[in-house]
């Protein structure tokens, strides 16, 4: 299942390309909306998320099910930042075409903490 959410607390579930297209030209500086996509069979967390930034540009970041595969971009066409939303919503394979990502993954990772000796004397 397809659900789209906003900063605002606005939710639609299966939303169509119209409402995905109205959220982000809805959004202000400052306003973020997700496309997540929901499914028993698939584990992990499956997003792509837009940010409209204060210099009006549109940061866009996808997560292919785990923190390691968290992907960031920018842009200033709000164009391309819509043709990306409705192209993952559809599932269209060649969404990402047309941006430079860059894995930003690792700012999710757990950090592994190293045992250290603490003996007594």
């Amino acid at each position: 299942m397809l659900i789209a959410t906003n900063n605002r607390g606005h939710v639609v579930q299966h939303p169509s390309k119209p409402a995905i297209a109205t959220m982000l030209a809805d959004l202000r500086r400052g306003d973020h909306m997700l496309l997540e996509r929901q499914d028993e069979d698939r584990e992990g967390d499956w997003y792509v998320q837009v940010l409209f930034r204060d210099d009006d540009t549109y940061q866009l970041e996808y997560r292919d099910g785990v923190a390691t595969e968290h992907y960031q971009t920018l842009t200033a066409s709000p164009e391309k930042a819509s043709q990306a939303l409705l192209d993952w919503a559809a599932g269209e394979p060649d969404w990402r075409n047309g941006f430079t990502w860059n894995n930003i993954g690792a700012m999710f990772a757990t950090p592994i903490v190293e045992a250290t000796d603490q003996s007594t004397l």
